[in-house]
């Protein structure tokens, strides 16, 4: 079953002293571009994320945020109170003002406020880390979700192709009198005698020129190993949009030899239906 890359996973972890909420966001990307949003003091595990990350998701631009309230008493922020004294005592030679004011500009200069960095713990790493696998479990639901949505689309508009496929090998044989007829009619035109053989031979020489045959098998093969790989266990977006490619050659190739009006205004609703693949192909995994 195929999955999308657009999805969004959310978990949220509880500790004593603080609030844990770990969110991913995915959309289409070729590749995996992966943007990672956290504290400081969860850097050192930064490696671990993106490989945990880049091991479900695979591709898209994924963006990961690990975002944390404090709760409890506890906090790692410290007033710095001899900088905070000097600061004030500086600015009152600078101007007149309320001590409580002067603290209030004092508060916001540099070094004012210092952070302890704090190794993480263990025990709350595994937290961290479940929390982590949680969310990745969110979005890949959501991904399958919206992959199912997308195999439907493709499974409607493969069928069509089936349909206009078998109409162009319906109309093929009328297409083939048709052109017979026109140069047998320029012929009889121009009013010359020809040699019946010679002409004959140059018939169907002429006509193998404009035969489709090939092209009608290597399209219906087409479409049946996109519909095998579109129900294969893995998501390949990268393969379908080959196998795309191949179907779009095959139908252009029609188009070209047809020289036909009403199969040239099939194999333009069969471009049209193509060209919507093509596009939701872009968002497949």
């Amino acid at each position: 079953m195929i999955q999308s890359m657009t999805g969004y996973g959310k978990s949220v972890l509880q500790l004593p002293t603080k609030k844990i909420s770990i969110e991913l966001k995915s959309l289409n990307s070729k590749n995996l571009d992966l943007n990672a949003r956290m504290p400081s003091m969860y850097r050192a595990k930064e490696l671990d994320i993106r490989k945990l990350i880049a091991k479900h998701l695979v591709r898209g631009k994924v963006d990961f945020s690990l975002y944390v309230e404090i709760t409890g008493e506890d906090t790692s922020s410290k007033i710095n109170k001899t900088v905070v004294n000097e600061y004030i005592k500086q600015l009152k030679e600078v101007v007149d003002g309320d001590t409580t004011e002067l603290l209030k500009m004092a508060i916001r200069l540099p070094d004012a406020v210092t952070t302890e960095r704090d190794d993480i713990d263990e025990e709350e790493w595994t937290l961290i880390s479940n929390g982590i696998n949680e969310a990745i479990s969110n979005i890949v639901i959501y991904r399958k979700d919206e992959g199912e949505t997308l195999n439907q689309d493709f499974t409607d508009r493969i069928a069509t192709l089936k349909e206009l496929l078998e109409d162009v090998i319906a109309m093929d044989p009328e297409r083939i009198d048709g052109v017979r007829a026109r140069l047998e009619k320029g012929i009889a035109d121009i009013k010359e005698k020809v040699d019946e053989n010679r002409f004959e031979q140059e018939l169907v020489y002429y006509i193998e020129k404009f035969d489709i045959t090939e092209e009608k098998v290597r399209l219906d093969n087409h479409l049946d190993y996109f519909i095998k790989t579109l129900n294969s266990e893995d998501s390949n977006g990268k393969k379908l949009g080959f196998i795309s490619q191949e179907i779009g050659r095959e139908i252009n190739t029609i188009g070209s030899k047809s020289n036909y009006a009403p199969m040239q205004k099939l194999v333009v609703q069969m471009k049209d239906e193509l060209e919507k693949i093509k596009e939701q192909m872009l968002n497949v995994l």
